[in-house]
C-alpha cells in the first residue's frame, strides 16, 4: 500500500508544483483583468465619457454580487459539493463571460446600438439599494459604464470563486507538505499581474498611435481564455490524482446548513476571519489611493521631454527588470546549493535596487509604488517555507500587524516632513513601501494555511468562502470611507495633488491596531485549545 501511495502525482514534487503553477497562472491572468482599466482612466473619460463617479462606481461593482447577493457563500457550497476541479473550470468560464461582456461594453460596436439605448433608459433607479447608497448604477451613468459594470459583477463572482477554489486546491495537493510555501508562492505570482496590467494596458490602448480602450480589454479577454485553458489542464491532472488515491472528488452527502454551523461556532475561525478583513482592508483600499498619496507628499519633477526617462522604452526596461527581481527572488527559495541560492537572491536585490533607481529618475509615483508587489514576490515564499518548517503562524500575524501600523503612521507623519527633499522623500517612500510589502507577505504565508487547522476538511471550501465574503465587505466599504474622509478633511481643495492624507492613514493604522489585538487573542486561544497554529505544517 505504501508503495502505491508513493507513486501518486501528489507525492511527486514536480507534479505538485505543476498543479500549483496552473492555478497560479490562472489567478495571474485574473489579476491583470481585474485592474485592466485602472491605468487608462483618463482615456475612458476622453473616449467614453466616464467621469470619476462613473469610473469608481463601475470598479466597485466587482464585489457587488459577492457581498449583497451572497454569491461567495453559494460558491463555497458549490466547491464543497462539486469539488475543486469542477469549480475551477466553472470559475474560469464565469470570469471569461464577464470579461467578454465588459469588452463589448467599451467597444465601438456597443456605441449607437440598441443595447446602448436600453441601458441609457434603464437601471437608473434600483429600489432599496439606492436608498442605502450601495447601488451599482445611478441616473446619468453612461450606458457603457452600466453594461461594463454588469460584466464586471459576473467577472467578480468568478474571480472570488477562483480564489477560494485555488486555496482549496492547494490544501488538497500540499497538505502535510509545503502548504504555506505553496500558498505564498501562488499569491506572489498572482500579484505580479497588477504590475503587468499597469505596464501593458496603456501600451495596448495606444498601440499604433490610435487610441482604442477596447483593445486593452481585448488583451484581458485573451488572458482569460488562457486562464480557462490552464484550469482545464488542471482538471485532468486532478482527476488523475483521484484515480490514483481512490478519493472521491464529489461528495455523496448533500450539503447541510448544519455544516456552516461547524464553522460559525469556531472561535478560532472568527478570529482569523476578522483578522483577514481588518488586514486586507488596510492594504487593498490603500493601493487604490497610494499613488495619489505619494503625489501629495513628494516633490516630483517630470523628466526632460525627449529624454530616455520620459520615453516609452524605459517602461519596458523597468518591466523586464521587474521580472528579473521576481524570477530570481522566487527561484532562490528552491535552491539547495548555498552558492546558487544566495547568488540568485543577490541578483534579485541588485535588480530591485536598479528598479528603484529608475523609478526615482522617472519621477513617477506609479513606478515608485510598483515596488510593493515585487517584495511580496520575494518575501512570501520565504515566509511560507518558515511556517511550513518552523510554525509560528499566529506570531507572524502579530508581527505583520505591527509593521502595518508602523507603515501607515510613517506615511501619515514622517513622509510629509521630507516633502522639500527630492531624494529623502523618495527614499522614505521606497523604504516604507518595501516594509509594507513585507508586512503584506505575512498574511498569505501564515493566515490562509491556518484555516484547515480550524475546520473540518469537508467544509474547508465553505470556510474559505465565508472568509472571502467577510473580506469583500471591507474591500467594498473602505475605499468609500477613505474617499469620504478625504472630502471632509480637505474642504475647498481642488488640486488632487494637494490633499492631506493624514486622517485616512490614521484610519488605516487603526485597522492595524485592531488586527494586532485580535492577533494576541488568537495566540491565547491557540494555546488554550491546542489548535496548532504555532506548529509547523511539515512534521
Amino acid at each position: 500500500m505504501s508503495q502505491a501511495i508513493q507513486k501518486t502525482l501528489r507525492d511527486s514534487a514536480g507534479m505538485r508544483w505543476t498543479a500549483l503553477l496552473l492555478l497560479a497562472l490562472a489567478m495571474f491572468c485574473s489579476y491583470i483583468f481585474m485592474d485592466i482599466l485602472s491605468p487608462i482612466k483618463d482615456l475612458m473619460q476622453e473616449t467614453r465619457g466616464w467621469d470619476s463617479l462613473a469610473f469608481g462606481t463601475m470598479q466597485g461593482s466587482e464585489v457587488f454580487l459577492n457581498v449583497f447577493a451572497f454569491f461567495l457563500i453559494f460558491a463555497g457550497i458549490i466547491l464543497d459539493k462539486m469539488g475543486v476541479r469542477f469549480t475551477a473550470v466553472l470559475s474560469a468560464i464565469v470570469m471569461l463571460i464577464g470579461a467578454v461582456i465588459k469588452w463589448y461594453a467599451v467597444s465601438e460596436s456597443f456605441m449607437g446600438s440598441g443595447l446602448e439605448t436600453w441601458f441609457t433608459n434603464n437601471l437608473n433607479y434600483i429600489p432599496v439599494f439606492d436608498e442605502l447608497g450601495v447601488s451599482p448604477f445611478y441616473e446619468g451613468m453612461p450606458a457603457s459604464a452600466k453594461f461594463a459594470a454588469c460584466g464586471f459583477m459576473i467577472f467578480g463572482c468568478g474571480c472570488e470563486m477562483a480564489g477560494i477554489t485555488v486555496s482549496r486546491g492547494i490544501v488538497k495537493w500540499f497538505k502535510g507538505r509545503e502548504m504555506a510555501l505553496a500558498m505564498g508562492s501562488e499569491m506572489a505570482l498572482a500579484r505580479l499581474g497588477v504590475a503587468t496590467c499597469m505596464i501593458f494596458s496603456p501600451y495596448f490602448a495606444r498601440l499604433g498611435g490610435e487610441i482604442s480602450v477596447s483593445r486593452s480589454v481585448a488583451f484581458g479577454v485573451v488572458l482569460m481564455c488562457i486562464a480557462l485553458i490552464m484550469t482545464i489542464v488542471y482538471f485532468f491532472m486532478d482527476r488523475k490524482l483521484d484515480s490514483q488515491t481512490g478519493e472521491a472528488e464529489e461528495k455523496d452527502d448533500p450539503f447541510r446548513i448544519s455544516d456552516l454551523g461547524q464553522i460559525l461556532t469556531s472561535s478560532g475561525f472568527w478570529l482569523v476571519a476578522l483578522l483577514c478583513v481588518l488586514y486586507y482592508s488596510a492594504i487593498f483600499p490603500f493601493q487604490k489611493y497610494a499613488v495619489n498619496m505619494l503625489q501629495c507628499n513628494l516633490d516630483l519633477t517630470a523628466p526632460a521631454e525627449g529624454s530616455f526617462w520620459a520615453g516609452d522604452q524605459v517602461t519596458i526596461v523597468q518591466y523586464v527588470i521587474m521580472l528579473v527581481v521576481a524570477a530570481a527572488g522566487f527561484a532562490s527559495n528552491f535552491q539547495k546549493k548555498p552558492a546558487t541560492k544566495y547568488g540568485l537572491l543577490g541578483l534579485s536585490i541588485v535588480a530591485l535596487v536598479t528598479y528603484c533607481y529608475m523609478g526615482f529618475m522617472r519621477q513617477s509615483a506609479e513606478a515608485i509604488f510598483a515596488v510593493f508587489p515585487l517584495l511580496a514576490v520575494l518575501i512570501t515564499p520565504i515566509l511560507g517555507s518558515y511556517v511550513d518548517h518552523k510554525g509560528k503562524a499566529a506570531s507572524m500575524l502579530v508581527l505583520g500587524s505591527l509593521l502595518l501600523i508602523g507603515c501607515h503612521l510613517t506615511f501619515a507623519f514622517v513622509l510629509p516632513l521630507f516633502k522639500g527633499s527630492a531624494v529623502g522623500g523618495v527614499a522614505i517612500a521606497y523604504l516604507t513601501i518595501l516594509v509594507l510589502g513585507a508586512s503584506f507577505s505575512l498574511v498569505p504565508a501564515s493566515l490562509w494555511p491556518s484555516v484547515p487547522k480550524l475546520v473540518d476538511a469537508k467544509v474547508i471550501g465553505s470556510a474559505y468562502a465565508l472568509i472571502f465574503w467577510i473580506q469583500n465587505i471591507g474591500l467594498w466599504l473602505f475605499p468609500l470611507l477613505i474617499g469620504k474622509v478625504l472630502d471632509q478633511t480637505n474642504p475647498g481643495v481642488e488640486d488632487p495633488t494637494k490633499l492631506n492624507y493624514t486622517a485616512p492613514l490614521l484610519m488605516l493604522a487603526a485597522l492595524g491596531v485592531a488586527a494586532l489585538i485580535l492577533g494576541f487573542i488568537l495566540k491565547v486561544v491557540d494555546k488554550k485549545k491546542g489548535i496548532g497554529l504555532e506548529e509547523p505544517n511539515i512534521k
